[in-house]
């Protein structure tokens, strides 16, 4: 796991609409950092709606939310429309960034063991350093967690 005072890693992945996104494009604001398992699941669902309904907070502190998964552009371009989220969500199919952001992990569910994405917020700060690493977050209160954190509440 990375931790709070390192250098974020940069990455470049597409976004839905098929654009190249780079961790660097977002120098001298804040970055919201989250991975998550997979578009369209209840947990998923839940997180990304939290981070929509308060997306303007965040564009009010200059901060920036990217989510990412190993879904598909195609599936990241339908979850977004169904649920009218208006930030970022950038496909890695490949796992670049949810390796280099060491989010890829060893998961039981029901018994059975697999790999997969254990859901997982970095904030960044302006200058790309981390600076906060939220593991194990829940759906529905992470956003509003780093909202408070942002504001110092």
């Amino acid at each position: 796991m990375l931790e709070a005072g390192m250098k974020a890693p940069d990455f470049t992945l597409m976004d839905k609409d098929g654009n190249e996104i780079s961790l660097s494009d977002f120098a001298g604001k804040k970055v919201i950092l989250y991975f998550y398992p997979k578009d369209n699941t209840p947990g998923c669902t839940k997180q990304a709606c939290a981070f929509a309904k308060s997306y303007d907070e965040f564009k009010s502190i200059n901060a920036v939310v990217i989510g990412v998964s190993k879904d598909s552009v195609a599936s990241h371009v339908k979850f977004a429309e169904k649920y009218e989220l208006p930030f970022i969500l950038l496909s890695d199919p490949g796992l670049k960034a949810i390796e280099g952001y060491d989010v890829w992990k060893e998961k039981k569910l029901y018994g059975k063991v697999s790999m997969g994405v254990v859901r997982t917020t970095y904030v960044i700060d302006e200058n790309g350093v981390i600076v906060k690493v939220m593991p194990k977050v829940k759906p529905d209160t992470n956003a509003q967690e780093i909202l408070d954190y942002l504001k110092g509440e």
